[in-house]
């Protein structure tokens, strides 16, 4: 490359009126083989190059170390050329960018968000056509997109799929589910990239609604690591008129490259510029509790869009719910077969005896709530049309303001309001989303009229309009829709079978919790692995909080319904630390009062566990085996411990030094017992109180898929 410049130089003492052109051009050249930037602390680096024939490329090393190998990137267009080659550098710009932002909820009281900024504008000569690929560099990793900047010969176009690679170093572990537009709901496979392949028949299990594309076809985010100990999770942020994004892997080579999900024609995305794609993620660290402590994919997302935030609270619940996942009872009022919401009157139907979400019923809910302290109580199973609700393909399937003979909604708000307990709405759709939009002012509206502040929705089951995806570009648009209609409302979001997050909670606030992954709900439906919870935190959770549901106290489902087998594949124990480890702003205690009732001492921990928080520390953590994390209650000296473990137990190690020093505490240990495993002996747990000061140290036994929670208070507190 030098000898080119000096050649050229030389050239130029005899076409003297070429000097400054020819020069410049070799400088250009200089930008477009090798840019770099590297994160403020030095060690993250990323460099951009064109290869050969104007193909754009990026690599990120960390600590010298290869992350992303030498990765292609690009777009390849409907009935349009490619923007894949035949680029040049027309532009480089660096910057530096440092702030610290108040979330409105959070793991911690403020986050940093601190890097350095590549943005490359490339020209594609041979079409007129440009585009600026902008990479940030932070201290934990790279975010990276695409932008469409407005021009006459690209305004509008259709994806036929985008071309990003992500070249990996070697035969990483993998924490990995099957590729699919429709559901996250598979249980995480740990293994080599090798064996994806090899195991793919086996991880796709049943589920409601459900569409895999590749034998190699995995979903982000997807933790990693590699042989020698890099940890890397990929995904993607600000997910915004886009489709989401799924990984196709290259099972020789080693080199992942997305995969969009398409529309009802197959198409995978139309844009009109000027326009953006979504942050594609590399989270990297050499230690595994950097990963969960990284904050890089809620600051690739804009700042908040609402002026007013004092609306959008934390909450903490009970509800109608856990009693009709076992089969103990109904969402359905009777055991018709055949509703239309238009023209059935159900007072002239026969009740089938077990409906839940009855007047009585749901008070004795809220009695609970108020009692214990809780925020709220939803109940499902309210509104008409839950007979036929599923698999018939309906279009006008609920309405969303009409309930049931049984239940009376303006009693129980009476009821609920003279507690100080609100009531949860709950919005199923049936995955009719063309049906919710049209009744969604009036749906919301009557939660006002009825002090609901809260919806969990759900989009159970194939997509109308027919042939869309869960994942695709039209309902990816159609959850904003809905998150930002509430906001109109102020009603916060809880929404189920929807597109997994991309840190947009930072953007929308009012987007309190998610579900896309295996919930507590899959104990009733066979199980969960016993290392589940110790991999969402990696995988599912990076992106946004889960409405995980824990907290169940009688594992057995067949105690609640003789004729489910299943078990919830964990301790009791376990079942509170997951109040810490699988962090929420939205948090559940799912089981049924009387198995409460039964293990008060437990529940405790519970009632006393917050809901948001002003700082958080990763104690321990390794994917698939264990995590141990502490948190710091918002706005107070409270710290609560929680620590989950996988199918073969262990001893966990952890010390007190998050603690304010010069400080005495308490702390109440609520432990697996000695003889405690999650499938023998799942209820057996033992608490204990101990002083503890930030010079002390623990020592705690971890049951086969068990663990133990920690309350932290100050003493005289």
């Amino acid at each position: 490359m030098l000898s080119h410049c000096l050649l050229i130089r030389a050239f130029s003492f005899k076409k003297a009126g070429l000097v400054l052109n020819l020069f410049s051009c070799c400088l250009l050249w200089h930008v477009a083989a090798a840019q770099e930037v590297k994160s403020p602390n030095g060690q993250v680096a990323l460099t951009f190059a064109l290869q050969a024939d104007g193909v754009p490329t990026y690599r990120l090393t960390y600590k010298g170390r290869e992350v992303i190998k030498t990765s292609k990137l690009g777009f390849d267009l409907k009935n349009a050329p490619a923007l894949t080659s035949g680029f040049a550098v027309a532009e480089a710009n660096k910057r530096t960018f440092d702030e610290t932002w108040t979330p409105v909820w959070g793991e911690v009281k403020t986050i940093r968000n601190h890097y350095n900024e590549l943005a490359v504008t490339l020209n594609q000569a041979a079409t007129s056509r440009s585009l600026r690929v902008r990479f940030r560099v932070f201290d934990d990793g790279l975010g990276f997109r695409y932008e469409f900047p407005k021009q006459d010969k690209l305004a509008h176009f259709v994806v036929k799929e985008e071309r990003t690679q992500f070249a990996l170093a070697g035969d990483h572990k993998a924490f990995w589910l099957p590729g699919d537009y429709d559901t996250q709901e598979y249980s995480t496979v740990t293994s080599n990239l090798s064996e994806v392949r090899g195991k793919m028949k086996a991880a796709v299990t049943d589920n409601a609604s459900q569409t895999t594309f590749s034998p190699t076809g995995v979903q982000t985010p997807l933790m990693l690591k590699s042989k020698d100990r890099l940890y890397i999770n990929i995904h993607e942020a600000a997910l915004i008129d886009y489709s989401c994004m799924s990984l196709e892997l290259d099972d020789k080579n080693f080199v992942l490259e997305s995969h969009l999900t398409p529309d009802a024609k197959g198409d995978k995305g139309y844009l009109q510029t000027p326009a953006n794609s979504p942050w594609r993620t590399v989270v990297v660290s050499d230690r595994a509790g950097a990963i969960l402590e990284s904050k890089l994919i809620l600051n690739l997302n804009e700042p908040t869009k609402y002026k007013d935030t004092s609306w959008i609270k934390p909450v903490k619940y009970v509800g109608v719910w856990w009693e009709m996942i076992t089969g103990r009872s109904t969402w359905a009022y009777t055991d018709a077969t055949n509703i239309k919401l238009d023209s059935t009157d159900y007072r002239t139907l026969k009740p089938n005896g077990k409906h839940a979400a009855n007047t009585a019923h749901v008070k004795e809910y809220i009695d609970f709530a108020a009692k214990h302290g809780f925020d709220a109580v939803l109940v499902e199973g309210w509104n008409t049309g839950w007979e036929d609700w599923f698999g018939q393909s309906k279009d006008y399937v609920f309405d969303f303001v009409t309930p049931y003979p049984d239940f009376d909604v303006q009693e129980l708000h009476r009821y609920a309001a003279s507690k100080n307990v609100k009531m949860m709405m709950h919005h199923e759709t049936s995955g009719s989303a063309r049906n919710y939009e049209r009744h969604m002012d009036q749906a919301y509206k009557f939660m006002v009229d009825n002090g609901y502040n809260a919806v969990k929705s759900g989009y159970v089951g194939n997509i109308l309009p027919r042939g869309e995806h869960h994942y695709g570009q039209w309902l990816v648009n159609h959850y904003l829709h809905a998150i930002t209609k509430a906001a109109d409302y102020k009603i916060m979001v809880n929404a189920h079978e929807a597109v997994r997050p991309t840190g947009l909670a930072r953007t929308y606030p009012n987007l309190i919790g998610n579900e896309a992954a295996r919930g507590t709900e899959y104990e009733s439906f066979g199980g969960n692995n016993a290392d589940h919870t110790t991999i969402l935190p990696f995988t599912r959770l990076m992106g946004g909080p889960m409405d995980y549901t824990p907290g169940i106290f009688q594992t057995k489902i067949s105690v609640l319904n003789p004729e489910n087998k299943s078990f919830v594949h964990s301790t009791l124990a376990r079942q509170l630390a997951l109040y810490v480890t699988m962090y929420s702003p939205l948090q559940m205690a799912a089981d049924l009062p009387e198995h409460y009732n039964q293990h008060l001492d437990a529940f405790q921990f519970i009632k006393d566990v917050a809901v948001d928080w002003d700082d958080t520390r990763v104690l321990e953590a390794e994917p698939g085996d264990y995590v141990t994390i502490a948190r710091k209650a918002k706005g107070k000296n409270n710290w609560f411990v929680g620590s989950t473990c996988d199918e073969n137990g262990r001893t966990s190690n952890v010390n007190f030094s998050f603690l304010d020093p010069g400080k005495k505490y308490v702390a109440t240990v609520y432990a697996d017992a000695k003889d405690a495993h999650y499938e023998k002996n799942p209820q057996a747990y033992a608490i204990r109180r101990v002083n503890v000061t930030r010079k002390s140290k623990l020592s705690q036994f971890c049951a086969p898929g068990g663990g133990y929670a920690i309350s932290v208070v100050e003493a005289g507190r």
